[in-house]
């Protein structure tokens, strides 16, 4: 039964068609309309320079300092991010995270007291590494920065003519330019050039700002966001090492506020010893002068007249009679006589 039951399938089963060779097209066939293809990437050359940036911070940042690392994030596409670091944790375990995130530079904001901002620079193994104090920070969503720039598109950078005559601003404008340039052909950029960051120095600080380039007229319109950098100093490794410069001019937060606190208390010390010496005046005793030197000041001499006799008697002056007085007397009586009447 079983076999019969092979032979039957076998027997309804339809024979395999033999495969035809292609035939060649009719001459008189219509050609098939073309497929839409997909343009090729605008950047077709290959990514070499491989910068990747950590952006990352410690723990007690303000919320003002949060989003200025986000502008930074979003204005750099070469960047990476990273959860924050604890305080008790040291600086050189940047190094391994950096090694962990594939980066070779960083950005670490480091936050003390609530109040104080630095901000790291860093060529993460080898070195050097700069150490700011962040002041005057504004970010992209105040009303002030009315620019705008495609995501991810390539900034123009702007140096001070400074940063070429002095060493350690030359060596800051190579750590600028490494950081915060965006690589060529970086798969998340793209290839416009449409604002500038600009870094120039005054009061021996550096300023950073974020220019919008309008086509147009070429004007600048600002993008944000806006910080000021102040030196403290630069280390020959990454995060640690030898000192390379020291900034003279670095005042520390600490001793700033000290300082406005002594100049407060000065004011009061001396409001207080003139209100001591005013009272010792009051209770001592006051001389009295005997004679004003002062009172003849404003006493002048009359002048000396001739004294003169008059011996005859001046002559009466003609009296002279009022026309309009007869006239007075007439009203007067005529309202009298009226009132008697009435």
């Amino acid at each position: 039964a079983a076999t019969k039951r092979k032979h039957e399938g076998l027997a309804a089963r339809p024979k395999k068609r033999a495969k035809r060779a292609p035939s060649a097209p009719e001459p008189d066939a219509k050609p098939a309309p073309e497929e839409y293809s997909i343009p090729p990437p605008v950047s077709q050359g290959k990514w070499k320079n491989k910068e990747r940036v950590l952006i990352f911070s410690s723990r007690g940042i303000n919320f003002r300092t949060r989003h200025l690392m986000q502008d930074l994030r979003t204005l750099m596409p070469h960047s990476k991010a990273d959860t924050k670091m604890d305080r008790k944790d040291q600086l050189f375990v940047i190094n391994e995270v950096c090694e962990m995130k594939n980066c070779n530079k960083c950005i670490f904001f480091e936050a003390k007291k609530k109040q104080d901002l630095y901000m790291w620079l860093s060529n993460t193994p080898q070195g050097p590494s700069a150490k700011f104090l962040v002041q005057n920070v504004h970010t992209l969503a105040e009303l002030k920065m009315t620019g705008n720039c495609l995501r991810g598109s390539r900034p123009l950078l702007s140096f001070d003519p400074i940063f070429d005559k002095e060493p350690h601003y030359a060596l800051l404008k190579e750590l600028f330019i490494q950081i915060f340039s965006t690589p060529q052909y970086h798969p998340k950029s793209q290839p416009f050039v449409d604002h500038v960051f600009t870094f120039t120095v005054t009061d021996e600080r550096i300023w950073f700002r974020n220019y919008q380039i309008i086509e147009e007229d070429a004007s600048l319109v600002e993008i944000g966001p806006r910080f000021v950098l102040n030196l403290i100093k630069i280390f020959q490794g990454s995060f640690g090492g030898p000192t390379l410069y020291e900034n003279p001019h670095y005042r520390s937060p600490n001793m700033h506020r000290r300082l406005i606190r002594l100049s407060v208390a000065a004011k009061f010390r001396e409001k207080q010893q003139v209100k001591e010496v005013q009272k010792i005046k009051k209770k001592g005793s006051k001389e009295l002068i005997k004679e004003d030197p002062t009172e003849v000041v404003f006493e002048t001499p009359a002048e000396e007249k001739p004294v003169e006799i008059q011996l005859v008697k001046p002559e009466s002056k003609p009296i002279v009679k009022d026309k309009k007085k007869p006239r007075k007397i007439q009203r007067k009586k005529q309202k009298k006589l009226f009132r008697t009447e009435t």
